[in-house]
């Protein structure tokens, strides 16, 4: 049996073997010399320690007892044959341990190659990946104790001035650091540009209203605005809202218009249609620009038309927070220097209605960025007093800005429809054919096969056609009406080397996730929920989520599923920079969505979605090289989150596991949920408490 160390009277320790000790006669000789050795080295026992590392290998029967050998005399371990007999001693068992470890590996070795040659490579894959997955939790968990007790310290709140801190847009240092021309509103992501604190709402924050309620009525508190700015004038949108109290109505109709409604009445009249069914006309999917407070958006929704708002960032009275309070779809973008974060051939239709554009300038490249994310066939719509007949007549300059849009879009190969007082509508061409039948040296040429870049990641503007060379070419009016064109034919699905097996495999596995989140939310989410005080009685069922976004929404499944389930909602669908970039599946499919890399803040204000849903999202970011922590990202869908609103992750239940212990530094309330269909899988939900700054 082995055992440490044990120190003898003269400071030295038991030989390997006692025929290995000098005679009699030589150590009569030495006696001497070697007890002055002795008491030098007795002093120093760390010394003995350092110098004899293996001692507790060898057993101490190997040993006489009191250290005295068979003649009677004191053995001493510190003489040279001793020390070589140690040397010897200690080698041969290094030698013998590598021998077997070396077998023990090779034998490993030969029935693990085996075992992969027998077994299913779906088997062999999953093994690979739960290896990888748990080499990334061990990782995780050492990096998190080497923290020590600060690993479960939950994270602090921000400061009252970050209540609606948006990273990546910050004007005034923009323009201190040379961005002008409009790029002082464009996004620039620097590093510690974000804060892993919490961000508190306003002190008197309230929950926002059901819909439909809440898609016309917003509390005023939730939103930086001031009173000025809901009666300033600008986008024709603004203007259709009023102050009421504590709440801002978008249910009243301008002075000056006829209202929302009549207003898509007359587009849809320009267009050709009888009634504002745009579906007729193969539109489902609308970018508006500039949006105002989204109430073109707001009356389209209800008829099945989905209506992305872009506009720049806005300290107070922002138009995209707004819009986001109204739980309509809407997103920070700046028309100015780079391309949006969308694919070529992304809408059916882009609205302006007195955007505060000036598509006169720069020589007309952000009209090629409008012609890059239309599809072919779509529609330009333009409302602007510049396009006012009357007004052409008495402004010269005026008139010059409209000569020089028209005659540019002339040459972009569009169509113009109509015009009616100050609106316009062009129809961009179906035929790629008509870029090559252009005289030589007009308009903008189409892109090298370099340039056109389906997929531009906030990339800067090229003043070239783009989107010419891409499969997805295909004109709105040959594409099936939705809903129907949510399920891709074969011919589209081979675009993305996918088949129609798997898009029906993916729908089924979604609906029966859906039932399955749902069965878990509902009585919380849904018709079930405690009324809170002062609320009334609702009448069931009433939906608590408008707006969901997807952090890693692959073929858009999950949208999908929560519109056969007949949910109100709507999905912001994100396709991570990390994984593989199906947003331009998900956008043909009828539905929205983004690229971004989530290590950068996402465009928008705080408190802007009810839910966030993650599915192998943890899998995803953990399988990179780590550009940021896991922590970064939580805190960032903190930031999204709305009080009282829902997280939902599906991943390995190791990475559940660590994901659960980062919701309770968030102050989350978290439970794990297991998946009766998939062993291997865990649901996290979450729900972000309603937290207070107390009024000061």
């Amino acid at each position: 049996m082995s055992r440490p160390l044990h120190r003898v009277s003269g400071g030295g320790r038991f030989s390997c073997s006692s025929h290995d000790l000098l005679n009699d006669s030589h150590m009569k000789d030495k006696i001497e010399k070697d007890n002055n050795d002795r008491s030098r080295l007795s002093s120093d026992n760390t010394y003995l320690s350092f110098r004899f590392p293996f001692g507790f290998l060898f057993p101490e029967n190997a040993l006489p007892k009191n250290g005295v050998s068979e003649n009677g005399f004191i053995l001493d371990p510190f003489s040279p044959a001793t020390l070589r007999s140690r040397q010897k001693c200690t080698l041969l068992f290094l030698k013998i341990s590598l021998v077997v470890i070396v077998l023990l590996a090779l034998s490993g070795s030969f029935w693990w190659t085996i075992s992969i040659t027998t077994s299913p490579r779906g088997q062999v894959l999953r093994g690979y990946r739960r290896l990888q997955e748990q080499l990334v939790s061990d990782l995780w968990d050492i990096g998190e104790l080497s923290v020590g007790t600060t690993r479960l310290k939950e994270l602090e709140f921000c400061s009252e001035e970050s209540e609606n801190y948006v990273p990546c847009f910050n004007v005034s240092e923009n323009l201190e650091l040379g961005f002008t021309g409009g790029e002082e509103y464009d996004r620039h992501c620097r590093h510690g540009s974000r804060q892993n604190c919490l961000l508190l709402p306003p002190t008197n924050y309230k929950i926002p209203l059901r819909w439909p309620t809440g898609k016309d009525v917003i509390w005023v508190a939730n939103v930086k605005i001031t009173a000025q700015e809901v009666l300033s004038s600008g986008s024709m949108t603004k203007r259709m809202m009023m102050l009421e109290e504590e709440q801002i109505s978008f249910r009243s109709a301008s002075l000056m218009f006829d209202g929302v409604e009549d207003y898509s009445h007359q587009i849809a009249e320009m267009i050709g249609l009888r009634n504002d069914n745009f579906i007729q006309a193969g539109v489902r999917t609308i970018l508006d620009i500039g949006c105002g407070y989204g109430s073109f958006g707001a009356h389209l929704f209800s008829k099945q038309i989905i209506t992305m708002c872009i506009a720049n960032y806005e300290a107070s009275g922002s138009q995209v927070q707004l819009t986001l309070e109204r739980g309509l779809p809407a997103m920070i973008g700046s028309f100015s220097s780079k391309r949006l974060p969308y694919p070529s051939l992304s809408f059916d239709m882009i609205h302006c209605a007195r955007c505060g554009i000036d598509w006169d300038q720069k020589g007309g490249l952000l009209l090629i960025e409008v012609d890059r994310l239309l599809r072919p066939g779509g529609y330009f719509v333009w409302t602007s007093p510049l396009i006012n007949n009357q007004g052409l007549v008495r402004n010269k300059k005026n008139l010059e800005k409209w000569n020089m849009v028209r005659h540019f879009l002339k040459d972009l190969c569009w169509d113009l429809l109509s015009q009616q007082d100050e609106t316009v509508v062009w129809k961009k061409t179906s035929e790629k054919k008509c870029y090559v039948s252009r005289r030589p040296g007009v308009g903008p040429s189409m892109c090298s096969k370099g340039q056109d870049i389906e997929f531009p990641y906030y990339q800067p503007l090229h003043a070239c056609i783009g989107g010419t060379r891409s499969r997805r070419w295909v004109p709105i009016e040959d594409r099936a009406i939705w809903p129907s064109r949510a399920n891709l034919n074969s011919t589209e699905l081979e675009i993305y080397g996918l088949h129609s097996e798997d898009l029906a495999e993916d729908t089924i596995n979604w609906n029966l996730a859906v039932r399955n989140y749902w069965s878990l939310l509902s009585p919380l989410i849904f018709s079930d929920h405690p009324k809170r005080p002062g609320d009334e009685d609702p009448s069931p069922p009433y939906n608590m989520v408008r707006n969901v976004l997807d952090m890693n929404a692959r073929f858009g499944g999950f949208n999908s599923a929560l519109l056969e389930a007949g949910k109100s909602v709507w999905v912001m669908n994100v396709v991570p920079t990390v994984g593989p970039n199906y947003l331009p599946l998900i956008l043909d499919r009828g539905y929205i969505g983004v690229l971004h890399d989530w290590c950068e803040a996402f465009p928008t204000y705080p408190r802007t979605y009810d839910m966030v849903h993650g599915e192998g999202l943890l899998s995803l970011e953990t399988g990179q090289q780590r550009r940021c922590s896991i922590l970064d990202i939580f805190s960032e869908i903190d930031r999204l989150l709305r009080p009282e609103g829902w997280v939902i992750l599906r991943d390995t239940a190791t990475l559940i596991e660590s994901a659960r212990a980062l919701a309770t530094r968030l102050k989350w309330d978290a439970r794990v949920v297991e998946i009766e269909s998939n062993g291997d899988d865990r649901l996290l939900i979450c729900q972000k408490p309603l937290f207070k700054r107390p009024a000061s």
